[in-house]
């Protein structure tokens, strides 16, 4: 327990335990000793908080470069609300002005700079999504453009002397490029001081993130001690892979759930999620407790529970959570009545189209982006040319196809439009 102050009573030394074990579930870091350090800083900082009747600033920064959030965005954020769940502050950081960078932890390649009105677009649709996992009356929402507008040159520099040229290029993201010889910018460096510079604005006890934010909360703590602040505690969980079983999850990649997606999509894109990680998807992506999730990995692993009914409880738990126990219900029936007895969706979403002489020829790509069937047309593209879709029962490669009044078109497995005269 923390040194100094009275010590705590056998309740708070419990109520310690309890809140350190919750805290600490599911979590992963990159060697044994940063896990020790932390979990020795965390406990020491929760006794603390007890002793002095203070809860814990706790905060999560997100850079709005999407429109929307999908899973993997929310496994942070359900480590946030867990926090805010055992009574400590809960700071949500919309990152404005580092997402004019853009966070090159995850990218092997430069990341293109975002224009300032697309990101105001997205943060605020980032906000109000974040309030489904956190209790907004609770949360304090700060933007970094607070204080990283306003700092000048001096200030610039005198935060990079904190650190070597040899501590960014150490990572994988730079060092890989670095070894394609491919260019790696300054200001791709910069984006480590701003974020740590936030820890410091924002004088946070802790800060949860991915394992790949790893580097940037570190820097955090280095710029704490500069400026005389406890060093933040790092909380770090594992990167939630998408619908491949392989890449993280990623809307540009299109292996993703999105938290506002239609219920039968969720429920369909859970159902394809290979075996192998189901119960990674059980443990970041939903809301179950801990105590059924193991009961579902000994079930997977001792054979009484087949593959097939974890996934129904998967995509029933991801369903539920976003749209209702109800909503959930209808997507596990509608999808049973298409894959398991091979029949089309009763209520097939619907597109009208301007038919001449009974037909219209289209562009493919063009028709799945309009119809919401796919994010891009580059996305549309991909799967055109992976032979995922099909025209009336056949499997179409385009790029132009003719289509009539009452023609349906499938995507995937899960993805159904039908196409209907205008007027």
């Amino acid at each position: 327990m923390s040194a100094g102050g009275p010590p705590l009573s056998a309740a708070q030394r419990a109520e310690v335990e309890r809140q350190h074990a919750l805290i600490m579930r599911g979590t992963r870091f990159g060697d044994a000793e940063t896990r020790a350090t932390m979990e020795r800083e965390l406990r020491d900082r929760l006794a603390e908080s007890l002793r002095d009747d203070r809860p814990l600033r706790v905060y999560l920064g997100v850079d709005p470069t999407a429109p929307d959030l999908h899973l993997g965005h929310c496994v942070a954020l359900r480590k946030l609300r867990t926090f805010q769940e055992l009574g400590h502050q809960a700071v949500l950081l919309i990152g404005d002005f580092t997402a004019l960078i853009g966070d090159p932890s995850d990218k092997d390649a430069s990341r293109p700079m975002n224009p300032a009105a697309t990101i105001a677009a997205h943060a605020a649709t980032y906000q109000e999504q974040a309030f489904k996992l956190l209790d907004r009356a609770r949360t304090e929402v700060r933007r970094n453009s607070e204080w990283l507008a306003g700092l000048t040159f001096e200030d610039v520099v005198q935060l990079a002397s904190n650190f070597t040229v040899a501590q960014f290029i150490e990572r994988d993201t730079f060092r890989n490029r670095l070894d394609r010889g491919e260019p790696v910018y300054v200001h791709e460096f910069m984006y480590g001081l701003m974020q740590g510079y936030d820890a410091v604005a924002l004088e946070t006890d802790v800060q949860v993130g991915g394992t790949d934010q790893t580097f940037n909360l570190m820097a955090g703590r280095i710029l704490q001690r500069t400026y005389e602040q406890p060093p933040q505690i790092a909380i770090t969980s594992p990167i939630l892979v998408g619908l491949d079983g392989v890449e993280r999850m990623s809307k540009s990649a299109g292996n993703y759930i999105g938290i506002d997606e239609p219920p039968d999509q969720q429920y369909g894109k859970a159902m394809s999620i290979p075996d192998d990680v189901l119960i990674d998807f059980f443990t970041l992506g939903t809301n179950l407790e801990a105590a059924e999730v193991d009961a579902i990995e000994a079930g997977l692993r001792d054979g009484t529970l087949h593959p097939m009914r974890a996934k129904q409880r998967l995509a029933h738990a991801i369903v539920a959570e976003w749209h209702g126990a109800e909503a959930a219900e209808a997507a596990a029936e509608g999808f049973a009545r298409v894959f398991s007895r091979r029949e089309q969706p009763a209520d097939m979403p619907e597109l009208a189209l301007a038919f001449e002489d009974g037909a219209a020829s289209v562009v493919l790509a063009d028709l799945l982006t309009r119809a919401g069937l796919a994010a891009s047309r580059a996305e549309a593209k991909r799967l055109i040319a992976g032979g995922a879709v099909q025209l009336d029962g056949e499997r179409v490669e385009g790029p132009e196809v003719r289509v009539e009044p009452g023609s349906v078109l499938r995507v995937g497995r899960r993805r159904w439009l039908r196409l209907v005269a205008e007027g």
